[in-house]
């Protein structure tokens, strides 16, 4: 990876780890005096907008470092760098267009929300889009990338049936019955496949692209002086 690819990736690693962070304080000085900061961990790591931008942080910075290390092969690997550009484009929309009006987070709290739902998808997926190497991803890579929204489902329905609470009203079973909300996570997992699908035809057409645009020609004044 070019050096201005590494040196963005390591900003989305700083912004999103410095995000996280914030978020956390923020969760565990409301939860302190409440449910405690055990439960108030335990809450902070199930939503998957903080599990999506932990994903970003060490995709990020596993493209910085381009170190030899399991955990840096892994996050560098194609389809997870995708999924997680997916993972967290899906976060911004979907909180842009359900979540957001749910509420309105004011100080640091507005800080946070914003970095973690739209500056670092914007980042990440810019990065993505205009530093990764492309072709490299498949058509069956969208279904290969499900199995962390489904993962993260399966634990918010365990969860919520031991905690009675849940991190989206969208998945709140005591709210909607586990009809409605199977349903709506079919309706998520299509989207996400779909725009999976997006994502694999954009990363195969950079790909044919960049391998039938015509070599650079040297200026031949510069060959002259390369030879004296």
């Amino acid at each position: 990876m070019p050096s201005a690819g590494r040196s963005l990736a390591l900003v989305i690693a700083v912004v999103a780890t410095s995000a996280l962070l914030l978020q956390y304080a923020l969760l565990i000085a409301v939860a302190w005096d409440g449910v405690g900061p055990w439960f108030g961990t335990l809450r902070y790591f199930s939503f998957f907008t903080i599990l999506t931008n932990l994903a970003v942080a060490l995709a990020a910075s596993a493209a910085w470092r381009d170190g030899d290390a399991p955990w840096q092969r892994f996050f560098r690997s194609a389809r997870v760098q995708g999924g997680t550009a997916l993972s967290i484009a899906i976060v911004c929309a979907i909180y842009h267009f359900l979540l957001a009006s749910t509420w309105s987070p004011r100080g640091l709290q507005r800080v946070a929300d914003l970095a973690l739902h739209y500056v670092v998808p914007a980042l990440f997926v810019g990065w993505w889009l205009a530093c990764v190497p492309h072709g490299r991803l498949g058509w069956t890579d969208p279904l290969r990338m499900l199995p962390f929204p489904a993962a993260f489902l399966a634990w918010s329905l365990v969860r919520g049936a031991w905690l009675h609470e849940y991190p989206y009203p969208f998945i709140d079973v005591d709210a909607l019955g586990y009809a409605v909300v199977l349903r709506n996570a079919g309706v998520i997992a299509l989207l996400f496949v779909a725009a999976g699908l997006f994502l694999v035809a954009f990363d195969r057409r950079v790909a044919r692209t960049a391998a039938a645009a015509p070599p650079v020609r040297q200026d031949r004044g510069s060959e002259d002086d390369a030879t004296r």
